[in-house]
């Protein structure tokens, strides 16, 4: 008999050694043959090892994988133990398998025992940097690529996505809100003139809709004492909004190209005095007086802005950004501000936030949102790659919505209105008075969304405008980056995009995360999370071996042409020529 740590006599039964904490390492690697498994169990788990090692189905699942784990077994795949029991990287998932430890018994660990000089052929695991790239054969299966941070850290996905257009024929303007580094120089400063900017037609587009609810004319100027001396009155703030977005109009649509016309935020505008007469008008309620030849003005000239911004309408009218910590996930060190010095400061780390300004990025926030009952949300769509060349994606047709716990307002910036990240909201408490068919664990389905749209007349939106545009902007994303990800082949990569939806149903990309959570967090998650699983190995494994199987909810949306890859050995530029001479010339006398 084997006793357990905890005392009890091991008879033999399927909760036996294995069962809460492991065994001692030497007694599970001192030998193939565990004390106390008979000699029938030995003898199976032997020919299951020597069937896997002839068949090449042995796996490591690094991480708490218990899908992956069962869906490998059922395929007749045997586990090879990562690591040592009780070294360290074992720790850190020893207490999320103690269940899975509790279903193994003793013939998984015998297996690995005997499995224990054998180089496993299919890898999965948390991190890409767990596995050594350099000791991995050709055909080993890992479920990672090198250079993914390209497209999956903000700051990789704001700089490739600006290149797009030099890889494929789309525009980023029109799926991904822009973005900027505020630890580079010149996309700090293009950032500051994108705020001055924005912060002049988000006043064009208060004025109208001020004008809108009271005749023209009949607002009421600031009182005296509000602002400081000197400050000009509504009008000529007006009239300095509509100076800077006309000039602005000339250089997006080239007029200024034959003359030396300045930046539209190099005029003789004082911008500080501007923006602050601006966040009076917007964010504190200010009078504000418009004649009526303004109000055509600020018409006409937002119309002919939309034609070359493609962002202006969903950018809305109270100049609210995000900034983000640039390779920080679970919306850890997010904060929504609306005033330019507080972005600025932030970015320095004048806050208790740790990270350096080189590493934050800050982008326009989506402020026309589509809302359900009043409330933001976002959605996680999970997409595979199989290959980098040719580049080949697949969408998953199931995706999950997450609430935010506290009704939508842009006059409240806290994250219970604005991070939709699980993370985030399992500290937030509901709203007193929520709509009673929000959920409860802040999570739909995206069947369920659909219903919804149905029901509030917009039946075609999922099918025609949402779908379509999430996989043009997850096919753009990954063409941008394409050069830069290793493309090894016989791996594979599963990934977690996040969008919102604006007020039209076009999707807004976010951001792209490797190893998207599989934690089941409510109902919706657990069963898809599963799911995805279930039908990721269908694709890399089933898929691969017979292109007839299914592959379960996968979509094939894209494989480009391959392109060959030319064989070299390193940079070389040496140039091979020879030298000239002068010709001789014979001078010849006449006689």
């Amino acid at each position: 008999m084997c006793r357990t740590p905890h005392g009890a006599e091991d008879m033999g039964s399927a909760g036996g050694a294995l069962a809460g904490q492991a065994a001692p390492a030497t007694a599970s690697h001192r030998g193939c043959h565990h004390p106390s498994l008979d000699l029938v169990q030995f003898k199976r788990a032997r020919l299951r090892v020597e069937r896997a090692i002839k068949e090449k189905k042995i796996f490591t699942v690094l991480g708490p994988y218990p899908v992956i784990r069962s869906q490998l077994r059922a395929r007749g795949w045997v586990e090879r133990k990562p690591l040592s029991r009780g070294s360290r990287l074992e720790q850190q998932h020893s207490r999320r398998e103690k269940w899975l430890q509790e279903e193994e018994g003793r013939a998984p660990l015998s297996q690995s025992c005997l499995l224990r000089d054998q180089m496993p052929y299919f890898i999965w695991t948390t991190r890409c940097s767990a596995v050594n790239r350099r000791l991995l054969q050709r055909d080993q299966v890992v479920n990672h690529y090198s250079g993914v941070a390209s497209f999956t850290t903000k700051e990789g996905l704001c700089v490739n996505l600006r290149n797009l257009t030099w890889f494929y024929e789309a525009d980023p303007d029109t799926f991904f809100p822009r973005c900027y580094r505020l630890g580079a120089v010149d996309e700090r400063k293009a950032f500051i003139e994108d705020f001055r900017l924005t912060a002049a037609r988000s006043l064009l587009k208060v004025a109208l809709e001020r004008a809108g609810d009271a005749p023209v004319g009949t607002e009421q100027p600031p009182k005296s004492g509000e602002g400081p001396a000197g400050s000009p009155q509504p009008s000529q703030l007006v009239e300095e909004a509509l100076q800077v977005c006309r000039q602005h109009l000339d250089s997006v649509g080239h007029q200024d190209i034959d003359r030396d016309a300045p930046s539209p935020c190099t005029t003789a505008i004082n911008w500080d005095r501007f923006l602050q007469d601006y966040y009076r008008v917007v964010h504190e309620g200010a009078g504000l007086v418009l004649s009526v030849a303004q109000q055509d003005q600020c018409q006409a000239l937002l119309q002919l802005l939309a034609g070359h911004l493609p962002q202006l309408a969903m950018e809305g009218n109270h100049n609210v950004w995000i900034l983000k910590p640039g390779a920080k996930s679970r919306g850890r060190g997010i904060v929504c501000v609306v005033r330019l010095e507080q972005v600025l400061q932030l970015a320095r780390g004048c806050t208790s936030f740790s990270a350096r300004e080189g590493e934050w990025v800050v982008q326009k926030y989506v402020e026309r949102l589509l809302l359900i009952f009043g409330t933001k949300f976002d959605i996680r769509q999970w997409f595979l790659v199989t290959d980098w060349n040719p580049l080949t994606v697949w969408f998953y047709r199931e995706s999950y919505v997450r609430f935010c716990s506290q009704p939508f307002s842009l006059s409240r910036l806290d994250p219970a209105r604005h991070l939709c990240n699980v993370s985030i909201q399992k500290r937030c408490r509901p709203a007193r008075g929520r709509h009673p068919q929000l959920p409860p664990d802040q999570i739909w389905s995206c069947r369920q969304l659909q219903a919804y749209l149905a029901q509030a007349g917009r039946a075609g939106a999922w099918q025609q405008v949402m779908v379509p545009g999430m996989k043009a902007a997850v096919v753009a994303a990954l063409r941008s980056a394409q050069d830069l990800v290793g493309s090894r082949k016989g791996s594979f990569e599963l990934f977690g995009a996040d969008f919102v939806f604006g007020e039209d149903c076009q999707p807004w990309l976010l951001e792209i995360n490797a190893s998207p959570t599989m934690a089941p967090s409510s109902a919706v998650t657990s069963r898809l999370c599963a799911r995805v699983q279930r039908d990721t190995l269908r694709v890399v494994i089933d898929h691969r071996d017979n292109p007839a199987c299914p592959t379960g909810a996968f979509e094939l949306i894209y494989k480009e042409a391959a392109v060959p890859v030319p064989m070299h050995s390193g940079l070389k530029l040496m140039v091979e020529g020879c030298s000239m001479r002068k010709p001789l010339v014979v001078l010849v006398t006449p006689l």
